[in-house]
């Protein structure tokens, strides 16, 4: 089964929801190979259970699961896009889908219930982006300590942190 058929089977399966396909990254070149569709966030679940249970898609692997910032992203209408990098071994294809998010509290649903992979990843999007998963089974700090109260990764974080390194002592050769 092409991506293509995937995309058909996804608006026959659930009309309502404009998945919106296109190319994961924007090129020159038509691909059809690496496309993205957007799943609204109250949707997710039930549309990525559908993804991996549905015999025409077999989304098995739960590859990777990341964000992006788009604050200030030329065109960008939503601040966070949850990615979801999907495989399916049976089909030998992929699929990416993106769930978008704005602040003050950018929040979708957990999919470890779908893929009990996704736990740390979850926790590290929310550790690095702020991004909360409801129903998570212990969404805490991975990276970071629990006192940090701010996210690395998002694009208003200062490039010289918040003052988190002058806390530690500068070793020398001397001194170690």
């Amino acid at each position: 089964m092409s991506t293509e058929q995937v995309i058909q089977v996804l608006q026959e399966r659930f009309p309502g929801i404009d998945f919106a396909p296109r190319p994961l990254v924007a090129t020159r070149k038509v691909t059809t190979d690496q496309i993205c569709v957007r799943i609204p966030p109250e949707r997710l679940v039930e549309v990525m259970t559908f993804l991996r249970d549905d015999e025409r898609t077999r989304f098995e692997q739960l590859c990777d699961l990341t964000c992006v910032d788009y604050l200030q992203f030329p065109g960008a209408t939503d601040r966070y896009g949850v990615t979801y990098s999907l495989l399916s071994l049976t089909h030998n294809h992929r699929l990416w889908a993106k769930c978008f998010v704005n602040d003050p509290d950018p929040e979708v649903p957990t999919v470890t219930g779908v893929w009990p992979g996704a736990n740390w990843m979850e926790r590290e999007v929310y550790d690095m982006y702020g991004v909360r998963f409801t129903g998570h089974p212990d969404l805490r700090r991975i990276l970071t300590w629990d006192g940090f109260k701010s996210y690395p990764l998002r694009k208003d974080y200062p490039r010289t942190g918040l003052g988190e390194r002058e806390d530690y002592p500068t070793l020398t050769r001397e001194s170690s």
